[in-house]
C-alpha cells in the first residue's frame, strides 16, 4: 500500500525551523500498532493521520497523533501542519479545516499568512514543588502548575535556556510532560518543552502547552493577546489570544517534503 506523506516544518516562516510534523492524509484507518510503528520510523516528534469526513456536519476530518512512542490526547503543531496540508496540497479552496479529535472539534483557520488553531483551554491548578522534578530538571522550583503537564514558571529568560535536564530523571514522573517559561526580553513569554517520557526529550515548538502557557500570562500580564517564543534549538513563533474557554494559536508552516510511503 502507497500512503501519501507530507513533512510540514510549523510555527515558523523559513525551513528548518519550528516543529517538523508528518502528515498522511489516509482513506480509512489503518491498526493502530501499523500507525505506531509508521510514527516511529518517521521518528518525529508527531505523525498526524487524516481521515475525511464526508457525511459529517460539524467537522471535515478525523485526525490523530503519534510520537515515536505513544498516541496523544491533543497535538498543536502537527494539527497546523495538517490543516497546512489540506489548504495548501489537498483543497486549496479551503480557508477553514475543523478535525474531530480525541480532544474535541478543532478548527484551523487562515488569518492572513497565518494559520490560527482554536484549542480549549487547560485545566491547570497550583501545586507544591515537586522535588524529583526539581533534581530532574536542575534549578529550583517556587511556582509550579499541573493537568496534564508540569508547569514551572522561572524568573528569566536566561534560566529557561540554561536547562539541561536529566531525561532519565524527567521520564520518570507522572505527567505527558513539563513546560517551563518565563518573561520574554523581546515576546510576552518564552517556554521549552520535555517530554522524554512520550518519546520526545524536547520539543522543538509545542502548540497545545499554549493552552496553558496562555491564560496564565493573560492572567499574569493583564493582556489576552500575546506573542510567545519556544527557545528550543530550532525556535519557533506563536501568537496567542486567550477568548473566554478557548486558546486561538497562531503561526506559519512551510512545506519541507512531499513524497509517499510504502507498507
Amino acid at each position: 500500500m502507497r500512503i501519501p506523506l507530507y513533512q510540514v516544518d510549523a510555527f515558523t516562516n523559513r525551513l528548518f525551523g519550528g516543529n517538523p510534523a508528518a502528515v498522511c492524509p489516509l482513506e480509512s484507518w489503518l491498526p493502530d500498532t501499523q500507525l505506531q510503528a509508521i510514527a516511529a520510523e518517521n521518528n518525529l516528534s508527531e505523525t498526524a493521520y487524516i481521515v475525511a469526513a464526508d457525511d459529517a456536519v460539524d467537522h471535515d476530518y478525523h485526525i490523530r497523533w503519534f510520537t515515536p512512542a505513544v498516541e496523544v490526547d491533543l497535538c498543536g503543531h502537527a494539527t497546523l501542519a495538517s490543516a497546512w496540508v489540506v489548504q495548501q496540497h489537498l483543497d486549496r479552496c479551503r480557508d477553514e479545516v475543523r478535525f474531530d479529535s480525541r480532544s474535541g472539534i478543532l478548527g484551523v483557520s487562515r488569518d492572513g499568512d497565518k494559520l490560527v488553531l482554536d484549542f480549549p483551554v487547560s485545566d491547570l491548578k497550583p501545586v507544591d514543588a515537586d522535588a524529583a522534578l526539581a533534581a530532574a530538571l536542575g534549578c529550583e522550583i517556587e511556582t509550579l502548575y499541573k493537568d496534564v503537564d508540569y508547569m514551572v514558571v522561572l524568573p528569566r529568560e536566561d534560566d529557561v535556556a540554561a536547562l539541561a535536564p536529566d531525561m532519565y530523571k524527567l521520564r520518570a514522573l507522572d505527567v505527558r510532560g513539563v513546560i517551563v517559561t518565563a518573561p520574554g526580553r523581546n515576546c510576552d513569554f518564552v517556554s521549552r518543552f520535555f517530554a522524554p517520557g512520550s518519546g520526545i526529550d524536547e520539543d522543538p515548538v509545542t502548540g497545545s502547552a499554549h493552552c496553558a502557557l496562555t491564560p496564565y500570562w493573560a492572567q499574569r500580564l493583564d493582556k489576552d493577546e500575546l506573542h510567545a517564543r519556544q527557545i528550543s534549538a530550532r525556535g519557533g513563533e506563536l501568537h496567542c489570544r486567550l477568548s473566554g474557554d478557548r486558546v486561538l494559536i497562531g503561526g506559519q508552516a512551510v512545506t519541507y517534503l512531499q513524497g509517499s510511503i510504502e507498507v
